[in-house]
């Protein structure tokens, strides 16, 4: 049995899945702590906030800022890029401590997921419409733990610079892989598709930790790396 939590905390919308349930609680626990404990930091650094490129090590720091800042230095981006997976990579981390076998935390999208005994499926979201949804990578015990990063230049809900319909990166956790696929997306633009892509492959090919990314823009696909298996999702058309 799987057991399931969704809700909202401030503005991370996050969703914890769990073959136990005493540690999704455990998890949302550490979750609010740590978003308080980056709320404050920021009132006292807003210049964190703000940043679009990389910050020095304050090892003085709470831990998840420690994180963000790791991540979005390995990806050449600012802190914020890495907010949502670094909130999913705490909560996971919590998880497994309480001997979670089945852990998935989702923070709007970035998710930090392992699995030890049962094969996850987790879909891939684009606002390319064909897509979206209908395919997911199969989460296995040989591919865990892992982060999924997704970053999108044809919404405003985030800041992005580039044209991608998505890029979605899979990393050794969520922080990076956040922080992998905002750096991805922004190389992603110009008239000429094809070569976007690539260009936008090479550089996940050069982030230290990113295992594999999948580029959709304008109806094209583009794939690097070791990716988990791509299915289609059943029941959608």
């Amino acid at each position: 049995m799987i057991y399931e939590q969704s809700l909202l905390i401030g503005h991370s919308k996050i969703r914890i899945k769990s073959d136990k349930e005493k540690p999704i609680y455990e998890a949302i626990k550490e979750i609010k702590r740590h978003i308080r404990e980056l709320s404050v930091y920021i009132k006292s650094n807003p210049f964190f906030q703000f940043s679009l490129k990389p910050l020095e090590m304050d090892y003085k720091a709470p831990l998840i800022v420690q994180r963000m800042i790791e991540a979005s230095k390995t990806a050449g981006v600012g802190p914020m890029a890495s907010v949502a997976g670094a909130i999913a990579d705490l909560g996971l981390e919590t998880l497994l401590r309480m001997d979670a076998k089945v852990a998935v935390v989702e923070d709007g999208g970035e998710i930090s997921a392992f699995t030890s005994n049962k094969n996850i499926l987790i879909s891939i979201l684009t606002s390319e419409s064909t897509l979206s949804g209908k395919i997911g990578f199969l989460v296995t015990s040989k591919d865990s733990p892992l982060g999924i990063g997704t970053s999108t230049g044809k919404t405003d809900r985030t800041v992005s610079f580039g044209e991608a319909d998505s890029v979605t990166i899979v990393a050794d956790n969520a922080a990076l892989a956040d922080a992998a696929a905002t750096a991805v997306c922004n190389t992603i633009v110009g008239p000429n598709i094809e070569k976007s892509i690539s260009e936008g492959l090479e550089k996940a090919k050069n982030i230290k930790g990113v295992r594999g990314a999948l580029i959709v823009r304008e109806g094209r696909i583009g794939l690097m790396g070791k990716l988990p298996k791509i299915i289609k999702i059943k029941g959608r058309a």
